[in-house]
């Protein structure tokens, strides 16, 4: 399972000198054509899902799509929130499978992002999820023309780098050193010795945002000098939309499925061009020696009642999934009742975590605590519970890439 720790992955990025690509995803054609190019390269990658572009597809409907594509795909893959605007945004995205959040409070100032930031990082980390945030201010809007979102360019300083990386512990930092989101006019002009310093000086791997538009030159020196992350987006919208132009022109009467049945290759060419130039081509096989799985775990609990009705069980049930489905790191929460009526156990919880880390963090919670104590223990005195990972066989994998594999043939 090539679903992989975000932190694992860019950690070994950081140290080997190569960076990773996040690449948003829109669509279908998207994801796809992202994984098909990690594949051909033999490449990492971050399958990113930027907040900004919710008002274009459904984020829980898209979410079980990109999970699946990545844990069947035979490459690292991690899965990203994208600029998520507030606590409840990476809360709402772990607990969708994201395993590496970003909170973009760039836009407040000083304390008040230290203030957000940490706030993030203490509930994803106690998640197991890795954390990137924002210091200084990259203007434009993803996939748009810069100059139509100017705002104003602010530069991350060195010492507030230190001092925002030590009070929230973020484990990444984007940093504002020219690069603008979207497009932009003319060639970026890049503050290399900021960089340089801000590198030197902190160590972790850092993220670059407004990767379109820079030339393979500026890339490299931005590799040389610790950027282990590039987003990247407002190209692969270019291409994706320039192979349905061209479809539409080959003739007019074109329906959907024929003017965007090329998007997929053409984001696909875009990304493994980039991966290759960035260095993360043929690192797969060392990423995944290197990467701890991401594994879920489930927490079961079979039950028996003592002095209640069944009425009262429901509502115990009921008020549960409400309350307990709220925890950070709670990815699902079930429950059942024996099929047997002569079952030894006659109920059962089923609740799934994001992370191991969430079971302490579970435990600890105060809603499961006040759960656990006022409702479901002074009934359910006769109870067994075993917290497990979800082991996944090699079969379900192995049989979608030959099917894939077929497909391919028949194209």
């Amino acid at each position: 399972m090539p679903l992989v720790d975000m932190k694992d992955m860019l950690q070994h990025a950081y140290a080997h000198g190569y960076a990773v690509g996040a690449f948003d995803l829109v669509s279908l054609d998207f994801l796809e054509g992202v994984l098909a190019s990690a594949e051909r390269a033999r490449a990492p990658v971050i399958l990113s899902l930027a907040e900004s572009h919710f008002e274009y597809f459904d984020f829980e409907l898209m979410m079980p799509a990109v999970e699946t594509a990545a844990k069947r795909a035979s490459v690292p893959v991690a899965i990203h929130l994208d600029h998520g605007a507030s606590l409840n945004s990476a809360v709402h995205a772990i607990s969708l499978g994201c395993n590496g959040v970003m909170v973009d409070a760039s836009h407040t100032d000083f304390s008040e992002n230290i203030r957000i930031t940490k706030a993030v990082v203490e509930t994803a980390h106690a998640c197991g999820v890795p954390v990137e945030g924002e210091l200084g201010y990259v203007p434009g809007v993803e996939g748009e023309d810069a100059e139509h979102h100017p705002g104003e360019l602010a530069y991350t300083t060195l010492a507030e780098a230190r001092a925002y990386v030590e009070r929230t512990r973020v484990d990444f930092l984007a940093v504002s050193i020219g690069t603008v989101h979207g497009r932009m006019k003319g060639k970026p002009k890049l503050d290399y010795q900021r960089l340089k310093q801000i590198n030197e000086a902190l160590s972790i791997p850092l993220v670059i945002h407004g990767g379109t538009g820079l030339s393979d030159d500026q890339y490299r020196r931005l590799i040389a000098n610790g950027v282990t992350k590039i987003n990247y987006y407002t190209a692969l919208a270019d291409v994706a939309g320039a192979s349905i132009r061209a479809n539409a022109r080959a003739d007019r009467a074109n329906g959907y499925t024929v003017l965007t049945k090329d998007v997929q290759d053409a984001v696909s060419a875009e990304v493994e061009r980039k991966m290759r130039l960035w260095g993360s081509a043929g690192r797969a096989a060392e990423v995944l020696s290197r990467c701890r799985a991401w594994m879920p775990v489930e927490h079961l609990i079979i039950y028996n009642v003592d002095e209640v009705d069944e009425a009262h069980v429901e509502m115990m049930m009921a008020e549960g999934r409400r309350v307990l489905g709220a925890i950070p790191g709670v990815r699902e929460v079930m429950t059942g009742k024996a099929v047997l009526e002569n079952a030894k156990y006659h109920y059962a919880w089923l609740v799934r975590f994001c992370h191991p880390a969430v079971i302490d963090s579970y435990r600890e919670h105060p809603d499961h605590v006040a759960f656990a104590d006022k409702l479901f223990r002074p009934v359910a005195v006769d109870r067994i519970s075993i917290d497990f990972n979800i082991v996944e066989t090699e079969f379900s994998v192995q049989n979608h890439h030959d099917i894939a594999g077929r497909r391919d043939e028949r194209r």
